[in-house]
C-alpha cells in the first residue's frame, strides 16, 4: 500500500512554504527602523549645520560622495556583471563526450540554480565596495576640479607643482580602480565562461574557446594590460616623492635609469595590449602569452636590475659627486613645502661671563620673562579660583599676552569650565539641564608673583574682576563640555541652569540662568526630540517635560571637534586657547593645509613631530594625526565663540594654493583676514604645531649646501625636556616667550625651541647648537597684521663651543650642593619640589636659562606655588626667592634692569621667615652653608618648624636682597 493510497489520494510531494505575513511584517519593520535611524543620523548633522549658517559644507560633501559613489557602483558593478551575463548568454550546446566534460556539467548543472543570485548579487555587491571605496576619494576630486596653480614647476619634468598636488592623485585613485574592474572584469569572464561551456578542456590535450569567449578574453585581457601601461606611465612622476633614496625625490639613478626604463616599459605594455586585443580576430594566444612573459622579464632586468647595478657600481663609489644636484632639489623643495627657505640664520658666539649691567640692553625681556608655568599651575589654579566642584580647569593652561596700562603683559590663562566629572553620579535634569556652562576667564601675570609665591591673577573670581573689562563670561563651548547640554526656555519661564555661586547665608546660594544665545539645533517639536533621542540613544529628551518650544541642544562643543567638523580639509592644531576679544571669551585655533605630493620634499609623520613633554603627560594639548604631509601651511585662522558655538574662519595666508582651491570648492566659507577685528588680531600668534614640524625639518634643512648636506656632521637634535624622567625620552616642549633676537630692533612675542648635536656612535653631547624663534605677534589693537609676524630667526652657535644646552643647564641646577641644600630644606614635611620649564633666552651677548621651582606640600588639596628662581649664565648659577636678585646674583650683583618680579616676594605671616624688607634679619637653628659668588638663597622655614631644619646650631645673617646667604659664623 502506498501512502497516496493511505491518504485518500493525495499528493505527497512537498509543497513550497511561503514566509509568514507576520515574518514579513517583521523584516518590513526592522528594515524601516534600521533606514529610520540612519536618516536620523543624517538629519540632525543637517540640523547642526544648518544653525551655523554652514550647510553648504553639508550639502557639498554629501552630494560629491553620493556622485562618486554611483560613478564607483556603476563603473564596478556593470563590467562584471555583463562579462558574467554575456558568457551565460552565448554558452555552447554541447553533448559531453569525455569523462573530464561529464564531471563538469555535473559542476555546471549544480550551480545552475545559483546562476541567477551569483549574476546579479555579486556585482552588486562589488559595485557597494566600489562605491564606498571611491566616495572616499571625494576630497581629492573637488581639488582636481578646482585647482589653481603654485606657480613653481618641478626641477625634472618642468610641470608646476599643482600637476603633483591636484592632479596625480586623481589619476592614480583612477587608474587603480580602473584596474581592479578590469581585473575583476577579466577574472569574470574567465570563471563564467569556464562555468558556461565556453572553456572546455579538449579530447586529449589543449583548451577550446568559443569565438565569444576568445573576443571577451581578449579584450578584457587588452584592457586590463593598458590600464598597468597607463599605472607605470603615472608611476614616473611619483618618483618624484618617493623616499627610497638617499634623499626623497627622483635621484641619480631614478632620474638617469629608472625613470626611462619605466617609460620604455609602458610602451611595450601598450604593444603587449596589443597582441592581446588581435586574438580576438586571429588565434595567438601563445604569442601573447610569451609576450607577457617578456614583459615581465623586461620589467625585472630594465626596472629593477639595471638601476641596482648602477647605483652599486657606479653611483656609490662617486655618490657625493653625483647625487650633489638632486640633493640641492631635495633641500630646496623641503624648505619651500615647509615654510623654511626663508630662515634668518644668525651666526652667534654667545658670551659666558655676566659683567654687571649686562642686561640694561635687554631691559623689556628681563622684564618680561614669564615664571609661571602653564603646565605645573592647573593645580593652583583649580584650588584658588574654582570656586565650586562643578567647575574644572584643563590640566595644561595657555599663554596669551594682554595690554594692561598700555603695557603688554605676557599671561597664563584658562577658563573656569564645567566638569562633567563631578555630575556623573547625579540625575540627568542635573547633567543635561541644570549645568550647562563654565563661567569667566582666570589669567595671571606670567612675570610675577604674588603672596607666598601664589599666581598675581589679573582676572578672577565670581563674578569676574579683574583688568579684562566687561565680557560675556558663560563658557558653553570648550575643552571640558557635556556630551550635550539641552538650554533656552520662554521669556519669563524660571530659569533652571545654574549660572554661578552667590554668597548666601549659608554659602550655597546659586544664581540661574536662561541661555539667550543661538547655539544649537531646536528641539522644540516632538519630531527634532526623537530625531536627537536615536541620535544620543537616550529616551529622555523625549520623554522629559524640562523641554519646550524653545530648547535648543548644544553638542560637539569641543573647539577643535567643531572646527574640523565645519571645515574637514583641514588639519586643526592641537592647543586651542582662549582670549577675551571684543566682549566676548573666543577660542583661538589655527588650521592647517597639507599635501603629501610636493615633488622633493621630504615627508613628516605630523604625530611624530609634534609629540612632547606636553601632549604624552595628559594634558589638554594634543599631538596631530598620524598622517604623513610633505607640505604644510597655516593658512586659515578660526575663532569659536564660547557662548554661542558660533566659528568664524579667516583667510591667513593668502599665497597658500591649497586654500584657495578649497575657497573655489567652498565659497563663502572662509572670511578675508581684513575682517579680523584689531582685538583679535592682537591676540593671534604663530601656531605652535606648524612651529614642531619645521623645527623638526630645520634639524637637518638649516643646512642649505648639499656637499655639507651629504656628510651630515652639522646635523642636530631636538633636547629632551629636563623636567621629565629621561626614562620617558619625551622632547622639551616649545615656549611662547617675550624676547628680543640680536637683529629685532625690540622685543615681540615669540615661539622658542633650542637644538643639540645629532648623537654619534650613540653618545648625546648635550651642548647648545642652535635656538630658533618665530615671531609671533600677529598685530596689535592698533591694527596688523605685522610684517614681523611668522619670522624664523634661528641662532647658530660655533661649532668649537661647549655652551651647556639644556639638559647640561638642568645637571647643572642638580648637581649644585648649595642648591641641593637649599631645595632639602624645602622638601622637609613631605613636601615636593618641582622643576617648571626651562626657558632659554638670548641676552646680554650670551644665552640665559631661567627655570621657576616650586614647592607642593602634601595631601589632596595640595597645590604647586613658586618660591625660587634658578638662573644660569654661562657658568654663573644664582637662585633665589625672585628672578630679580636671581639676575642680580648672575651678574655682578646688579643685572642693570629690574625684572617683572622686583619686589614682590612679600613676608610670610609666620615668625621668623624670610622675605621681609627689613636691612638683616638673624635666622637661628639653620644649617651652616659655604658662601660664595653663587650665593645659597636660605629656604622659607615657615613651610617647616624651624626646629626640625636643623641638627646644629649655627648664625646666619642675611644681606638686605631678602634671601642669600652672605657670611656665616658659628656660635
Amino acid at each position: 500500500m502506498t501512502f497516496a493510497a493511505s491518504t485518500g489520494g493525495h499528493s505527497t510531494e512537498p509543497k513550497s512554504k511561503k514566509p509568514s505575513p507576520l515574518v514579513l511584517t517583521i523584516i518590513a519593520v526592522a528594515v524601516l527602523l534600521v533606514l529610520f535611524v540612519l536618516f536620523a543620523q543624517v538629519f540632525t548633522e543637517l540640523l547642526w549645520f544648518d544653525q551655523l549658517g554652514m550647510l553648504p559644507v553639508f550639502t557639498t560633501e554629501w552630494i560629491s560622495k553620493a556622485v562618486l559613489f554611483v560613478i564607483g557602483f556603476l563603473v564596478m558593478a556593470v563590467p562584471v556583471w555583463l562579462c558574467l551575463w554575456l558568457a551565460h548568454r552565448n554558452r555552447p550546446i554541447y553533448v559531453p563526450v569525455t569523462p573530464r566534460q561529464e564531471n563538469l556539467d555535473r559542476y555546471r548543472e549544480a550551480v545552475e540554480p545559483l546562476r541567477r543570485v551569483i549574476t546579479i548579487a555579486l556585482p552588486a555587491v562589488l559595485g557597494l565596495l566600489g562605491g564606498i571605496a571611491l566616495s572616499a576619494a571625494w576630497q581629492e576630486v573637488l581639488k582636481f576640479f578646482n585647482s589653481t596653480q603654485f606657480g613653481v614647476t618641478d626641477p625634472h619634468f618642468g610641470f608646476d607643482v599643482s600637476f603633483f598636488v591636484f592632479t596625480l592623485p586623481v589619476l592614480r585613485i583612477a587608474l587603480d580602480f580602473l584596474g581592479m574592474v578590469s581585473l575583476l572584469a577579466f577574472l569574470g569572464s574567465l570563471v563564467g565562461h569556464y562555468l558556461f561551456g565556453g572553456i572546455r578542456p579538449g579530447e586529449e590535450r589543449g583548451i577550446h574557446l568559443t569565438r565569444t569567449a576568445q573576443i571577451q578574453l581578449a579584450v578584457t585581457a587588452a584592457v586590463l594590460l593598458l590600464i598597468q601601461a597607463a599605472r607605470l606611465f603615472i608611476l614616473r612622476y611619483e618618483n618624484l616623492t618617493n623616499s627610497g633614496g638617499i634623499v626623497t625625490g627622483a635621484t641619480y639613478t631614478s632620474a638617469n635609469i629608472t625613470l626611462p626604463a619605466m617609460l620604455v616599459v609602458s610602451l611595450a605594455a601598450v604593444a603587449v595590449a596589443v597582441l592581446f586585443a588581435a586574438n580576438a580576430f586571429v588565434d595567438i594566444w601563445r604569442l601573447s602569452v610569451v609576450s607577457v612573459i617578456m614583459l615581465v622579464v623586461l620589467g625585472a632586468i630594465s626596472i629593477i636590475g639595471l638601476p641596482a647595478a648602477v647605483q652599486q657600481f657606479q653611483v656609490q663609489p662617486s655618490e657625493q659627486n653625483l647625487e650633489n644636484e638632486y640633493i640641492q632639489r631635495n633641500i630646496d623643495g623641503t624648505q619651500r613645502a615647509y615654510g623654511i627657505d626663508d630662515v634668518e640664520i644668525i651666526p652667534y658666539q654667545p658670551s659666558t661671563e655676566g659683567e654687571p649691567g649686562a642686561l640694561r640692553e635687554d631691559a623689556e625681556t628681563a622684564a618680561s620673562i614669564r615664571l609661571l608655568d602653564p603646565l605645573l599651575v592647573s593645580d593652583t589654579f583649580r584650588q584658588l579660583q574654582q570656586q565650586r566642584a562643578f567647575y574644572g580647569f584643563p590640566e595644561q593652561l595657555d599663554v596669551d599676552r594682554y595690554a594692561i596700562d598700555g603695557q603688554v603683559e605676557d599671561t597664563v590663562i584658562a577658563l573656569r569650565e564645567l566638569n562633567p566629572g563631578s555630575q556623573a553620579d547625579s540625575s540627568w535634569i542635573n547633567q543635561a539641564v541644570v549645568y550647562t556652562h563654565g563661567f569667566g576667564v582666570v589669567a595671571a601675570y606670567g612675570n610675577r608673583q604674588g603672596a607666598d609665591g601664589q599666581p598675581a591673577f589679573l582676572e578672577a573670581n565670581i563674578p569676574p574682576t579683574g583688568e579684562l573689562g566687561e565680557y560675556e563670561p558663560r563658557i558653553y563651548f570648550g575643552e571640558q563640555s557635556p556630551r550635550y547640554s539641552i538650554v533656552g526656555a520662554p521669556e519669563g519661564s524660571t530659569p533652571r541652569e545654574i549660572d554661578y555661586p552667590a554668597d548666601g547665608e549659608d554659602g550655597s546660594a546659586q544664581v540661574y540662568n536662561t541661555f539667550a544665545g543661538d547655539g544649537g539645533p531646536s528641539v522644540g517639536s516632538f519630531f527634532n526630540r526623537l530625531l536627537f533621542a536615536i541620535k544620543f540613544q537616550d529616551e529622555q529628551i523625549v520623554l522629559s517635560d524640562a523641554l519646550n518650544e524653545q530648547s535648543q541642544i548644544l553638542y560637539d562643543r569641543n573647539p577643535r571637534d567643531r572646527v574640523q567638523k565645519v571645515a574637514p580639509f583641514l588639519e586643526v592644531d592641537g592647543d586651542p586657547y582662549p582670549a577675551v576679544v571684543d566682549g566676548k571669551i573666543k577660542w583661538i585655533i589655527d588650521a592647517y593645509t597639507t599635501s603629501a605630493e610636493y615633488p622633493y620634499s621630504t615627508p613628516q609623520v605630523l604625530q611624530e613631530a609634534t609629540q612632547d613633554s606636553n601632549t604624552e603627560l595628559g594634558g589638554t594639548t594634543q599631538a596631530l594625526p598620524p598622517q604623513q604631509v610633505n607640505y604644510i601651511r597655516n593658512s586659515v585662522k578660526v575663532t569659536v565663540d564660547a557662548f554661542d558655538g558660533s566659528v568664524d574662519l579667516y583667510e591667513w595666508d593668502q599665497n597658500d594654493p591649497v586654500l584657495q582651491t578649497w575657497m573655489k570648492v567652498f565659497p563663502g566659507l572662509i572670511q578675508p583676514v581684513e575682517n579680523m577685528s584689531a582685538d583679535l588680531m592682537s591676540h593671534v600668534r604663530y601656531p605652535e604645531d606648524l612651529f614642531k614640524v619645521q623645527r623638526s625639518l630645520l634639524t637637518q634643512y638649516h643646512v642649505s649646501d648639499a656637499n655639507a648636506f651629504y656628510t651630515g656632521q652639522d646635523f642636530w637634535t631636538l633636547p629632551l625636556d629636563p623636567t621629565v624622567s629621561s626614562e620617558r625620552n619625551l622632547t622639551q616642549p616649545p615656549y611662547y616667550l617675550t624676547l628680543r633676537m640680536p637683529t629685532q630692533e625690540q622685543s615681540s612675542f615669540s615661539l622658542t625651541s633650542s637644538f643639540i648635536p645629532r648623537p654619534t656612535n650613540g653618545q648625546t653631547r648635550n651642548n647648545l647648537t642652535g635656538f630658533l624663534a618665530a615671531s609671533a605677534d600677529a598685530g596689535s589693537e592698533e591694527g596688523g597684521p605685522s610684517e614681523e609676524y611668522g619670522k624664523l630667526r634661528l641662532l647658530q652657535l660655533p661649532r668649537n663651543t661647549t655652551f651647556p644646552g639644556p639638559g647640561q643647564a638642568q645637571n647643572n641646577f642638580n648637581t649644585e650642593p648649595e642648591i641641593q641644600t637649599s631645595l632639602n630644606l624645602l622638601r622637609q614635611g613631605e613636601s615636593e619640589v618641582q622643576n617648571g620649564n626651562l626657558l632659554t633666552l638670548p641676552v646680554a651677548g650670551g644665552l640665559l636659562y631661567v627655570q621657576p621651582v616650586y614647592v607642593r606640600s602634601a595631601g589632596e588639596t595640595s597645590y604647586p606655588v613658586l618660591q625660587r628662581v634658578l638662573v644660569a649664565f654661562g657658568e654663573d648659577i644664582g637662585f633665589a626667592p625672585t628672578l630679580d636678585e636671581a639676575l642680580d646674583q648672575v651678574f655682578g650683583g646688579d643685572s642693570g634692569v629690574e625684572a617683572g618680579d622686583a619686589g614682590q616676594a612679600g613676608p610670610a605671616d609666620e615668625e621668623g621667615a624670610v622675605g621681609s624688607t627689613e636691612d638683616a634679619k638673624t635666622v637661628r637653628r639653620l644649617p651652616t652653608a659655604t658662601c660664595s659668588r653663587r650665593s645659597t638663597p636660605l629656604a622659607k622655614p615657615w613651610r617647616t618648624p624651624i626646629r626640625h631644619c636643623a641638627t646644629g646650631t649655627s648664625r646666619l645673617t642675611v644681606r638686605p636682597r631678602r634671601g642669600f646667604v652672605r657670611r656665616w659664623r658659628t656660635r
